[in-house]
């Protein structure tokens, strides 16, 4: 498993979604050393905790941006959201009640899960509120 790097192919050139990107990728990074180095099944449950709560109160800031700046794909990228933060939670729910520690599957979804969004839907929302703000 390999720790994600912030770097400049992330940003979506808007300074305070980059900063909430920045954070989330910390909580994953720290979500992957956990599991890698054998952290106690309590703790990888509130980091991932951490990590659910982080991302859905950054979906609900990009959500606040694309109200207030009336960003036409606005609807579909909210389904988007939504989508994640069910599968998210899925996975969630699973390893809470499996008594088991997160699979490196599972870590993987978790990075195409933040990489995917961010290099997708992210980057288009972005290029236009950079326009606009």
């Amino acid at each position: 498993m390999k720790e994600l790097i912030w770097d400049q192919s992330l940003s979506v050139q808007v300074k305070e979604i980059d900063e909430d990107h920045r954070r989330l990728v910390e909580l994953f990074n720290l979500l992957l050393h956990a599991v890698e180095e054998g952290d106690t099944t309590e703790y990888v449950e509130a980091l991932l905790e951490e990590l659910l709560s982080c991302t859905n109160w950054h979906f609900k800031h990009e959500e606040r941006l694309m109200l207030k700046y009336s960003y036409a794909h606005a609807d579909a990228h909210k389904r988007e959201h939504r989508s994640l933060i069910e599968s998210a939670k899925a996975l969630q729910q699973k390893f809470i009640a499996g008594g088991r520690m997160i699979s490196a599957e599972e870590i993987e979804f978790l990075e195409q899960w933040l990489t995917g969004h961010i290099f997708g839907a992210d980057m288009g929302m972005g290029g236009y509120l950079g326009e606009v703000m």
